[in-house]
């Protein structure tokens, strides 16, 4: 087997074994395409590479210029990639099992007061062309804010996993695993009326002989639902009619929100980190940073020796 055969192999594995979505898969190709490449180019292979061409590539990557974050994904792409190998057989040995990468700067996530929320959450009742235009707005950041959703999670919802009134969403995430996140009363209010519209615009268009969409959101569009790319041009317009700087505002950063205030009021780390769909709770540790300011505030406002 050549080296296009193994990586092909370990890609289907990640699909059929680990559910790994299609983004992720692509990143893995164009990682290890690069890896490969720049063995050939040295004159090995996947099946000749020692544990001292691992090493001279991560050191080719550093003096690329590559990020902290890129380099330690590429390792990463390339130790499962040996590790799947052997256990395949396809190797006796595993060359990449004791290299240590360079690790990730962790840096804190942009995130927003509750106030510059707000904001956001009343301009998007009042944004829009047309009022069923205003409810679906005010629905989408309403459910957005409520739920930590990403994005594309959010634009793709079906319209079923809305139905009925429901106090629980259930939403699909990476790798299509399922998780359910309870709606605060406003989200919930603002579905409902957002689903009485959507009711009536598709009756409408079943009169006209139009069929009805399945998605939550639906757009003429090729997707058939709101884009990642137009909701993230309509976050944008709310941010400036909110008064809310736009360059702090994007999608992901009320996805941060959403995790730093529940935090901030008392909420379990592993209840974010089930609500996030986080499959590793050390992804949602970068939010402790709330935590160990709200635990030092206790001890200034609390402790007998803190007190004039």
């Amino acid at each position: 087997m050549n080296d296009l055969h193994w990586i092909a192999a370990f890609l289907d594995a990640q699909a059929a074994e680990r559910g790994a979505a299609t983004n992720t898969q692509l990143a893995y190709a164009r990682d290890l395409a690069d890896f490969t490449d720049w063995l050939a180019g040295s004159g090995s292979s996947l099946s000749a590479a020692q544990k001292t061409d691992v090493e001279n590539y991560l050191v080719h990557c550093d003096a690329q210029g590559l990020a902290k974050s890129t380099r330690a994904r590429r390792l990463s792409a390339i130790k499962q990639l040996y590790r799947f190998c052997f256990e395949e057989g396809f190797r006796a040995d595993n060359p990449a099992v004791q290299i240590s990468g360079p690790g990730r700067d962790k840096r804190l996530p942009k995130t927003l007061s509750t106030e510059e929320v707000d904001r956001l959450l009343e301009a998007a009742t009042a944004h829009g062309r047309s009022p069923a235009e205003r409810e679906r707005n005010t629905c989408l950041m309403q459910l957005l804010y409520a739920t930590g959703m990403r994005v594309s999670e959010l634009v793709s919802l079906p319209l079923s996993s809305a139905k009925g009134d429901p106090r629980m969403l259930l939403i699909r995430g990476k790798g299509g695993k399922e998780r359910m996140v309870p709606l605060s009363p406003p989200a919930r209010a603002s579905l409902r009326d957002w689903l009485k519209t959507r009711e009536a615009m598709e009756d409408e268009a079943r009169v006209q002989g139009k069929s009805a969409s399945t998605f939550l959101f639906p757009s003429r569009g090729k997707s058939g639902h709101l884009t990642r790319h137009a909701f993230y041009v309509l976050i944008k317009d709310l941010a400036v009619e909110g008064g809310v700087s736009p360059s702090k505002v994007t999608p992901h950063t009320l996805r941060h929100a959403f995790a730093t205030h529940l935090l901030a009021n008392g909420a379990d780390l592993r209840a974010i980190q089930t609500f996030l769909g986080h499959a590793d709770v050390s992804t949602t540790e970068i939010y402790t940073h709330v935590l160990e300011e709200r635990l030092k505030e206790l001890v200034l406002d609390h402790h007998p020796m803190a007190r004039d």
